[in-house]
C-alpha cells in the first residue's frame, strides 16, 4: 500500500543524504530513511529486553557448514 504525502524537508539533510548513499530520487531516499529507523530502533528494542526472558528455549540457529 502507498500513500501521497506532503512534506517539508532541510534541503541540507536531503543533500547530505544523498552524498553520503549516492541516491539521488527523494522518494527511495525517505524510503530507505524509513527502514533504517525502524530497524535502529528494532535493535534498541531487543537490546533493552536482553536477558530479560530466562524461561525462554534457545532459538535455532543455522550451522556453520563445514568446508
Amino acid at each position: 500500500m502507498h500513500m501521497r504525502t506532503t512534506v517539508d524537508l532541510n534541503e541540507d539533510l536531503i543533500s547530505k543524504a544523498r552524498e553520503l548513499t549516492g541516491i539521488t530520487e527523494k522518494t527511495a531516499l525517505i524510503h530507505l530513511s524509513l527502514r533504517t529507523l525502524i530497524e535502529r530502533e528494532t535493535g534498541k528494542r531487543l537490546s533493552r529486553l536482553g536477558g530479560t526472558m530466562p524461561g525462554l528455549r534457545d532459538v535455532p540457529r543455522r550451522k556453520a557448514v563445514a568446508k
